[in-house]
């Protein structure tokens, strides 16, 4: 065999090679973060040896993490995705993490950011089904009822004081009024990682939010899943903490970000 002829077989067996191991990553996704090896193995039709062999490298180089006997996406390669964002707006970063996110419960999801002693949509993606909750982009919103404004005065605990300054007004039966019961609310949100709200805002309607950090794990915004309570009741949002603190998680590190606590 000619050097040639050695070189081209060799760019070939590695293209075979990154062509498995792109299969393998692609296998991932926010509705399955968590693959067992054989998931892997029916999900891309890899013989049970070659999924465990590439597994394994993938796993001594960081580019999957084991979680108990399953494994997932590592850290190494969301970091790697950071720089490809480096000079984007941040919402045109998180837009497509909102669509999937929509796509994978089917209800709008929203991204809100603190201004002043209220909250705003900067960004959505809404929902395809006929009954949906009104929302747009620029609304605003107050910060003391709902779940995204319970996520964003979790983790600013400045913005938390300046709220509770003035009276908590009543928009349902549901709002929380009293300051105490706030402070509870919002030290539970900080403590879960995450909030559910249902009918606080609007009647009939439900939400679960989840924070998103910067590169100093400052808090940027919160990410929504929101929709009528007939479609949301509390049992399908909690089935739907997963996904979504999978979406903030993947939404922290396009943007560089870490989370508090992280070195």
């Amino acid at each position: 065999m000619s050097v040639a002829e050695s070189s081209a077989k060799s760019s070939s067996n590695t293209l075979l090679v990154l062509g498995k191991i792109s299969s393998i990553l692609d296998a991932f996704s926010l509705a399955r973060p968590v693959l067992s090896l054989s998931d892997i193995r029916e999900a891309t039709g890899m013989p049970t040896s070659t999924v465990q062999r590439l597994v394994a490298n993938l796993m001594s180089q960081g580019f999957l993490d084991r979680e108990d006997d399953s494994y997932r996406i590592g850290m190494r390669l969301a970091y790697w995705a950071a720089p490809a964002t480096r000079g984007m707006e941040v919402i045109d970063v998180i837009s497509p993490v909102l669509k999937t996110l929509r796509d994978t419960t089917g209800e709008t999801t929203c991204f809100y950011k603190a201004e002043q002693h209220q909250r705003v949509c900067v960004a959505m993606a809404e929902t395809r089904h006929a009954l949906r909750r009104e929302m747009h982009l620029g609304k605003i919103l107050p910060l003391h009822a709902g779940s995204a404004g319970r996520v964003l005065l979790a983790w600013d605990s400045d913005l938390m004081e300046e709220v509770l300054r003035d009276p908590l007004e009543s928009l349902t039966e549901s709002t929380i009024t009293s300051s105490e019961d706030l402070v509870t609310a919002v030290k539970n949100t900080r403590t879960d990682g995450f909030a559910i709200t249902v009918g606080e805002r609007e009647d009939g309607a439900s939400g679960l939010s989840a924070p998103v950090f910067d590169a100093a794990a400052g808090l940027v915004g919160a990410v929504t899943i929101n929709g009528p309570t007939l479609r949301m009741p509390r049992e399908t949002c909690e089935a739907w903490v997963e996904p979504l603190l999978t979406a903030a998680e993947h939404m922290t590190r396009l943007i560089g970000g870490r989370f508090p606590g992280e070195a």
